[in-house]
C-alpha cells in the first residue's frame, strides 16, 4: 500500500494532517522517539503508548548488526521483537554515514562494525533488503548526511550521491512486491 498524507490544517507552508499506511494512521507533525534497537530504553511498550507515541524510529544499521535482521524477522519482525503495535520507521543507515565515517563510493558505504570490527557494505539495495526483513512500516532510502558546516562542494556531492542511491533504492523497493505491499518507502531531505 502506498502511504498517503491527508491535510487537516494549514498555516502558510506549515501543514497538519495524518499519514495512512498499511498499519493504520498517525498524525503529523509527529515526534518520533528513538528506539535504536527497537525499544525505548527503560520504558515498556505500553508506557511508550501511554505517552502518546504513534511512531518509533529504529535504526537499520544497528539492527542489521545486532541482533541481525534475520533474527528480528524470525521474532515476528520489529513489531514482534519490540512488542509494539504502533508504527515503526527505520532510518537507512545514513546517520551512521555521518557519525561513523565509513568509506563511501557510488556503490555504497563500507562500515567497520561498532560491535566486533567486522566489515559490512551497505548499498541502497541492501538497506532496502534489511529494512524489509526488519519489517518497518516506513523505510527510508540510504543517504549521505553531510555536516551542517560542510563546504558547498561536499554538500553537492552528498546530494548527488543520495539522489543516485535513492533511484537505486526505489527500484529495489519496487522489485520486492511483498515489502512494497506492506511497507512504505520515503525519500529523505537532510538539513
Amino acid at each position: 500500500m502506498r502511504a498517503t498524507f491527508t491535510e487537516t490544517g494549514r498555516d502558510g507552508d506549515a501543514r497538519t494532517g495524518f499519514v495512512t499506511t498499511a498499519r493504520g494512521e498517525f498524525t503529523t507533525p509527529r515526534f518520533m522517539p528513538v528506539g535504536t534497537r527497537g525499544a525505548i530504553r527503560h520504558l515498556a511498550s505500553d508506557d511508550v503508548e501511554a505517552l502518546g507515541a504513534q511512531v518509533i524510529l529504529a535504526n537499520t544499521y544497528h539492527l542489521m548488526l545486532r541482533p541481525g535482521a534475520d533474527i528480528v524477522a524470525e521474532l515476528g519482525g520489529i513489531h514482534g521483537f519490540a512488542a509494539w503495535d504502533g508504527h515503526f520507521l527505520t532510518d537507512s543507515g545514513g546517520y551512521q554515514i555521518f557519525s561513523l565515517g565509513p568509506d563511501l563510493t557510488d556503490e555504497g558505504a563500507t562500515f567497520k562494525s561498532t560491535y566486533d570490527g567486522s566489515t559490512h557494505l551497505l548499498t541502497p539495495e541492501r538497506a532496502v533488503e534489511v529494512q524489509a526483513l526488519i519489517g518497518a512500516d516506513i523505510q527510508m532510502v540510504l543517504d549521505v548526511c553531510p555536516s551542517s558546516v560542510a563546504d558547498l562542494s561536499v554538500v553537492k556531492a552528498a546530494v548527488d550521491r543520495t539522489s543516485l542511491w535513492a533511484e537505486r533504492g526505489r527500484r529495489s523497493f519496487l522489485d520486492h512486491a511483498d515489502a512494497a505491499g506492506r511497507q512504505s518507502q520515503f525519500g529523505i531531505v537532510q538539513g
